[in-house]
């Protein structure tokens, strides 16, 4: 999810035709190569340094041809990890609640799953060492695109905001590493990207 300013127009014309070829290439996946790349990101992820001295992550249960989440959430959970799950807000906006397994998710809008607990508010994720965020691509830069409803432009804004740092760390598959995504002035790179085949870090 990216995007919910429209400060420069071609930017904006490219993302779209951008972010409608990469959602072409992952309706082309079957479920057998969806959930072999989901065992494989799941494998990646949980070593990563970043995940392994988290207490508290931010995270998001993976729908449609999105990479596969539900393996490593319940991983980290197993983990001892306190795993925070969006809730989405009316206004696009996401709060956060616990994430306490498969059985306390439920149905959403717009095809999502989302916790059945407690809501902590939007500033929960102000508390996450790491946060794992949805995306179509990622440029060498770090440079993340999204889906384009601007729902995690206002978790990276209002990290910056406060001042916190965690790892930011996007889940893709290898294709959608990219030289260059088009760009506009409040997009912020991120730290790491993980794909099915491994991972890599940028300077941020």
């Amino acid at each position: 999810m990216s995007d919910d300013s429209h400060e420069n127009p071609r930017a904006e014309t490219s993302k779209a035709a951008l972010r409608a070829d990469l959602l072409q290439m992952r309706r082309g996946f079957t479920s057998d190569d969806r959930e072999a790349a989901a065992r494989r990101l799941t494998e990646n992820a949980v070593g990563l340094p970043e995940l392994a001295a988290a207490r508290t992550v931010a995270a998001y249960v993976s729908v449609g041809g999105e990479p596969g989440t539900r393996g490593l959430l319940d991983a980290l959970r197993e983990r001892g990890v306190r795993v925070l799950l969006p809730v989405l807000l009316a206004d696009n906006d996401l709060d956060w609640a616990l994430y306490c397994g498969p059985g306390g998710l439920r149905r959403a809008a717009r095809g999502l799953h989302e916790p059945v607990g407690d809501r902590l508010g939007a500033d929960a994720v102000l508390r996450a060492d790491a946060v794992l965020l949805p995306g179509l691509a990622v440029d060498t830069s770090g440079l993340r695109l999204g889906r384009g409803g601007g729902s995690y432009d206002r978790v990276l804004a209002r990290l910056e905001a406060a001042g916190a740092r965690p790892a930011l760390i996007v889940l893709l598959y290898a294709h959608e590493v990219l030289a260059a995504v088009p760009a506009e002035g409040h997009d912020r790179a991120v730290d790491v990207v993980v794909t099915p085949e491994g991972v890599r870090r940028f300077a941020r």
